[in-house]
């Protein structure tokens, strides 16, 4: 199983690592990724490792087997041998963009508080989808409240609780189409504010940034209406 160094610092742009696996398809396995898989609807780093005499490009990453997480070169060739010790280094750029965006959409969540159907991150544009049978009456007054809540300054961390504690409330889930990850006995909370402040606390496996004011300004996008009850609801970065 590749240790995830993205959970324990989201903000780490370069780190060791050695390779233990090369698969069929040509993905590379390394022991410590700070490559985030896709999953959750938010995208797989990109970057590249670079290893005495070598460097390869990184298209993306994505989940493995028994929780590894491979690493799916750009271009086929001059692939690293097992053993060898290289030097991740991530598009930190569109890492932090996504960071961004996947924070804004957990205050969305607040700011909307219906069930969520889906979603989707990206650099610029992001999209979570509602149970929403009615049209959304005020979207001015919603970017301005989700807007306000980003210029709270909250703090954003992580903590963990049992399966059970999770099965006992319910509640801590929003999303309807993506269950929180078991198997390993604990489940990673994401917290945003703290005690009686608390904006929001979810399941969520992705990465996100530390304070909210790092988010910067938000729009909100176009509204579809997707379904009998399900509408999509865009999000854009202002900067």
């Amino acid at each position: 199983m590749t240790k995830p160094l993205f959970l324990e610092d989201a903000y780490a742009r370069e780190a060791p690592a050695k390779v233990t696996q090369i698969t069929d398809e040509g993905g590379i396995v390394l022991d410590q990724s700070l490559f985030y898989a896709t999953s959750g609807g938010q995208p797989g780093d990109s970057g590249r490792l670079v290893w005495d005499g070598g460097e390869i490009e990184i298209a993306v990453a994505v989940k493995g087997q028994g929780g590894d997480i491979v690493l799916v070169p750009a271009e086929p060739a001059g692939l690293p041998a097992i053993g060898t010790g290289v030097t991740q280094h991530i598009s930190w750029d569109r890492r932090y963009r996504h960071m961004r965006m996947h924070t804004a959409l957990h205050l969305l969540s607040v700011v909307i508080p219906l069930p969520v159907t889906g979603g989707s991150i990206g650099p610029d544009k992001s999209r979570l989808d509602f149970d929403m049978p009615d049209a959304l009456e005020d979207k001015e007054t919603v970017e301005k409240t989700l807007n306000d809540l980003i210029a709270c300054n909250f703090a954003v961390h992580s903590e963990w609780i049992t399966e059970a504690d999770l099965d006992a409330n319910p509640g801590l889930v929003k999303t309807m189409s993506v269950a929180p990850p078991r198997g390993a006995g604990q489940i990673r909370l994401v917290r945003i504010g703290e005690g009686e402040n608390t904006a929001d606390l979810q399941p969520c496996g992705g990465t996100h940034v530390a304070l909210t004011q790092e988010i910067g300004r938000v729009r909100l996008g176009k509204i579809e209406k997707k379904g009998r009850q399900n509408r999509r609801v865009y999000l854009h970065l202002e900067e």
